[in-house]
């Protein structure tokens, strides 16, 4: 798999991610790495990252991960972002890294999608500054399913 060619295709593919200007620097196999930039329309009252800008920057990493572990099947299928839980850790200064990983077994859920024609599952977004220090946690439930 070209997962240079995913991460390529990914980056522009949302204009809300654009509007933000969120940087998809790594898709691989069921992991994402998306950037939000340190910039003065997302920042909030207190001069820190939005929490709603931290929340999008998660949402697209998770989508970003969950693409790359089914890129091969993306013509066929249906993904939406079904929930979410965030947890702000501490306040976010700068560009944030959101990494994003498939942690439910690859092989197991695209058996249970050609069987019952939709899965759901989580994917873990953790969130860092530039210095590496975690800011932020949220898990993207999301569900799939085959199109008619």
């Amino acid at each position: 798999m070209d997962y240079e060619a995913v991460r390529s295709g990914l980056q522009g593919a949302i204009p809300f991610n654009t509007h933000v200007g969120l940087e998809f620097l790594e898709v691989e196999d069921g992991r994402a790495v998306v950037r939000l930039p340190d910039a003065d329309h997302l920042k909030n009252h207190v001069g820190s990252q939005h929490a709603g800008a931290l929340f999008a920057v998660a949402e697209a990493a998770s989508g970003g991960a969950f693409v790359g572990a089914f890129a091969e099947r993306m013509g066929e299928i249906r993904p939406l972002a079904k929930s979410a839980e965030i947890s702000y850790l501490k306040l976010a200064n700068g560009s944030i890294d959101a990494t994003a990983t498939l942690s439910a077994d690859k092989t197991g859920l695209i058996e249970r999608l050609d069987r019952d024609g939709r899965i759901e599952f989580p994917v873990e977004v953790s969130m860092a500054d530039g210095d590496g220090t975690p800011v932020a946690e949220m898990t993207v439930h999301w569900h799939v399913r085959k199109n008619r």
